[in-house]
């Protein structure tokens, strides 16, 4: 997405816009070289809410503040992830899911992609409201988390539709569950957990344009409004975003900043809940 956005933006600007992957310490590293980049314009961050949301709450400290050192520019994109199960679970619906738990605690297991993680939060949530007990299973990245469950090492994990459409659509993992306030136009026959009675359950991830604290607000103007232009082209936005499972958004820097501070809160209560912490 961010390559995709870099070109048509330079494109639109007659300049190189150049992406530069830093990857590292839950997108630490990438945030920390953007708050200590200058302020100009000319540096901006894309990242998830990990970043926001979540690490304030799951790191003792960090190398900066994330209200202080940084302006929200837009929401590009959210994301819902789906609950998903091996085929041969002896459950079809979140119902029998929870009966299963209930009837053998600590028999079913649940794939992430690491402590803190946003599969991590939904699935202790879950426990939490449901009253059951999963088996965490943290994997090293969001890759390998799918393949556990259609290898039968795992019975469930939390996957976005990107990463899941395919195996779903061949039976070879099923689905139980989805995020958000509404099904998905794409899985339409799949519930939310919002009206099966759990709507704490938070599955989302988004995806946003951050630039340094300070920047020239013409500067944070034109990037909030070029982006709005590029995701109203109807083959990208429906190729690249809505097939995939993105929900476009494209908040104004103030809406966005609203919601940081919203799911900020909401997120901090499912890290507590679920003892997770990192170094």
């Amino acid at each position: 997405m961010a390559r995709q956005l870099a070109e048509r933006l330079g494109a639109a600007w007659g300049q190189p816009v150049v992406v530069e992957n830093k990857p590292g310490a839950n997108t630490i590293v990438a945030a920390d070289s953007v708050a200590k980049s200058a302020p100009d314009g000319y540096t901006v961050l894309m990242t998830t809410d990990a970043t926001f949301s979540i690490n304030p709450h799951l790191y003792a400290s960090l190398p900066f503040d994330t209200q202080r050192d940084f302006v929200p520019v837009t929401m590009l994109v959210l994301l819902q992830q789906l609950l998903v199960a091996h085929p041969a679970t002896p459950f079809n619906d979140l119902k029998g899911l929870i009966e299963t738990a209930k009837a053998k605690p600590g028999s079913i297991n649940y794939a992430s992609y690491g402590s803190g993680s946003q599969p991590h939060l939904a699935g202790e949530m879950l426990k939490h409201k449901a009253g059951i007990d999963l088996v965490h299973v943290p994997y090293k990245g969001i890759s390998l988390a799918v393949p556990a469950v259609i290898a039968g090492e795992v019975q469930l994990t939390f996957a976005g539709i990107a990463t899941s459409a395919a195996p779903l659509k061949a039976g070879r993992i099923k689905a139980l569950a989805i995020g958000g306030a509404q099904r998905s136009p794409l899985f339409p026959q799949v519930p939310t957990f919002a009206e099966l009675g759990y709507p704490e359950v938070e599955t989302h991830a988004w995806f946003g344009l951050f630039m340094p604290a300070g920047a020239p607000r013409e500067a944070v103007a034109r990037l909030y409004q070029d982006s709005w232009k590029l995701l109203q082209d109807p083959e990208f936005r429906q190729k690249q975003l809505i097939d995939r499972g993105y929900e476009v958004v494209l908040s104004s820097p103030e809406a966005f900043a609203a919601y940081i501070r919203k799911d900020s809160e909401s997120r901090g209560r499912a890290v507590k809940i679920s003892g997770a912490k990192a170094e």
